[in-house]
C-alpha cells in the first residue's frame, strides 16, 4: 500500500489539501456545454463488443477482478490514457483517504495507492454525486511536489460516482495530451461502467456472505444459481452495446436499453445479496 499525509508514495510527498489556486477545474459533466457539443467520435464496434463481453464473463467467473478489467476495457473502448477505479476509505488513524482499486494505462503504476481524499477530485464527485468532468494541469503536481517528467498532466477527464451500499468510488477516465479526448457517448459508456463496479462490490459481498453463512456445496450451488441468474441479463447488455457500436444513427437507445437491462440486473443481485445474508442458509 502506498502512504501519504507528508509521507512518500514512489518518492512523492502529497500535500492533503486540494489547492484551488493551480489550474484544477471539478464542472458538472451533465450540465457543461462545450462537453455536451463535443462531436461523437468514430468507435471501433468489434472493440467495443468483445469489451463488454469480456467485463461480462469476469463478472460471472471472478468477480473479484472485475473493476480491474473494467479499468482495462475502459482504457480500450474510449482510447483513454488512463483509467481506474477509487473505493473512500478510511485508515486505521481516521484519515479519509480514496483506494485506487484498478488502475490502467499511464497510471497503472498506482495500482492500491491511498491518497487524501481531500487532494482527490473524486472527493469532490462524491459530494457533488454527479458525474464531473476534470481537468488538473501540471502546476497542480508541482504544488504536491511532483515533478511533470514523473506523472503528466490530466488535460481531459471524466470522474463517474457510484454507490453499492455503504462503499462509495468513482469510475475515471483520462487524457494527459488531448484536450477533447472524449464525447457523450463515452460518458454514457462509462456511467455503464460505473452502474458494473457498483454490482460487482455489491456481488462481491453476497459472495462473502455466502462463504460465512453456508457449508461449502450449498455456497458452490448459491454460486451457480447466480451464474445462471445473471447471465441473461448481462448477454441482453453486451448484444444492446454491440448495436450501439454498429448502428450510429441510433445508439442512444441501444445504450438506454443496455442501462435499463443493467439495472434489472442489478435487482437481482440485490435481491441475491439479501438471501445470503439469511442465517443457516
Amino acid at each position: 500500500m502506498s502512504s501519504f499525509g507528508g509521507e512518500d508514495y514512489h518518492g512523492w510527498s502529497f500535500m492533503t489539501a486540494l489547492d484551488h489556486n493551480t489550474g484544477v477545474e471539478v464542472l458538472d459533466l451533465q450540465s457543461d456545454g462545450p462537453f455536451l457539443a463535443r462531436e461523437l467520435h468514430n468507435r471501433n464496434s468489434e472493440l467495443g463488443f468483445a469489451g463488454m463481453q469480456r467485463i461480462a464473463r469476469t463478472f460471472i467467473e471472478s468477480p473479484e477482478q472485475v473493476l480491474q478489467v473494467l479499468s482495462d476495457v475502459a482504457v480500450d473502448i474510449c482510447k483513454a490514457d488512463s483509467a481506474g477505479v477509487s473505493i473512500e476509505a478510511i485508515t486505521e488513524d481516521g484519515q479519509p483517504v480514496f483506494h485506487w482499486a484498478a488502475t490502467s494505462g499511464r497510471f497503472a503504476g498506482f495500482l492500491d495507492a491511498m491518497l487524501p481524499r481531500a487532494w482527490m477530485p473524486c472527493g469532490i464527485c462524491l459530494d457533488r454525486n454527479r458525474p464531473q468532468w476534470v481537468r488538473v494541469p501540471a502546476a497542480h503536481f508541482k504544488a504536491l511536489g511532483i515533478e511533470d517528467k514523473e506523472i503528466a498532466p490530466i488535460t481531459d477527464g471524466m470522474l463517474i460516482p457510484w454507490q453499492s451500499g455503504s462503499t462509495r468510488g468513482t469510475v475515471w477516465i483520462l487524457a494527459h495530451e488531448r484536450l477533447s479526448a472524449f464525447d457523450s457517448m463515452d460518458y454514457q459508456i462509462m456511467q455503464m461502467f460505473a452502474d458494473f463496479a457498483a454490482m460487482a462490490t455489491r456481488q462481491q459481498q453476497q459472495q462473502e456472505e455466502l462463504i460465512r453463512h453456508a457449508k461449502a456445496a450449498s455456497a458452490a450451488f448459491m454460486a451457480h444459481e447466480l451464474a445462471h441468474q445473471i447471465n441473461n441479463p448481462l448477454q441482453k447488455i453486451t448484444n444492446s452495446i454491440f448495436l450501439a457500436a454498429t448502428d450510429s444513427s441510433d445508439a442512444k437507445a441501444h445504450i438506454t436499453q443496455a442501462a435499463s437491462d443493467l439495472h434489472e440486473l442489478s435487482k437481482v443481485v440485490q435481491r441475491l445479496l439479501v438471501f445470503s445474508r439469511l442465517p443457516d442458509l
